[in-house]
């Protein structure tokens, strides 16, 4: 396989992955992360929180899809209900325990694989000084892509949850019948 891969790391992450990638969504932003928490980006000039930056791509048609493990911060979910984003028809969260990749896919066309979680120190807006060590790659390899999206699809609609041997500490088992994703907490 002759892949071509972008190495991406430090301040890198913030630019080419979310400015550039995530923010540039037209149909479909799907993001796996074990950690979540009120990361900031630049919008229109001004930093404001991820969930606003949600809720205008949701409200230009784009579906966004956040896959996560840990519960998210206060002040997340805080900026998650001033965002409205919950109610949204084109957003959706769901958590497994089970997620710990990292994984950006955009219009089915990009992926970013990598250690950054969606925080400020991982892929947010954050001052070198504060920013985590960490790396990833940019890739628009249809194979891998596939790949990831069938992983992401997979949990997100429950199918690894018979074979997952965690039901004892999942929060919501995500194989609950279709209709009731709605009802999920975060």
């Amino acid at each position: 396989m002759d892949t071509e891969l972008e190495l991406v790391e430090g301040d890198a992450l913030y630019a080419r992955v979310v400015l550039e990638t995530m923010l540039r969504a037209r149909a479909n932003l799907w993001i796996a992360t074990a950690n979540v928490k009120d990361c900031q980006v630049e919008v229109d000039g001004e930093f404001t929180s991820i969930c606003q930056a949600f809720s205008q791509l949701c409200d230009r048609g784009v579906e966004v899809r956040v896959l996560h493990s840990a519960v998210p911060s206060a002040a997340f979910l805080e900026s998650l209900a001033a965002a409205r984003l919950a109610a949204h028809p084109n957003f959706g969260m769901r958590r497994c325990v089970r997620v710990h990749f990292k994984a950006v896919l955009v219009d089915d066309a990009v992926l970013h694989l990598g250690s950054a979680n969606l925080t400020g120190a991982g892929l947010g807006a954050k001052n070198a000084r504060r920013r985590n060590f960490e790396v990833g790659i940019l890739t628009h390899e249809p194979r891998l892509i596939d790949h990831v999206a069938r992983l992401y699809h997979g949990i997100w609609e429950g199918l690894e949850c018979e074979r997952c041997g965690r039901r004892s500490v999942c929060y919501v088992p995500l194989e609950e019948p279709p209709g009731s994703a709605s009802t999920h907490p975060v």
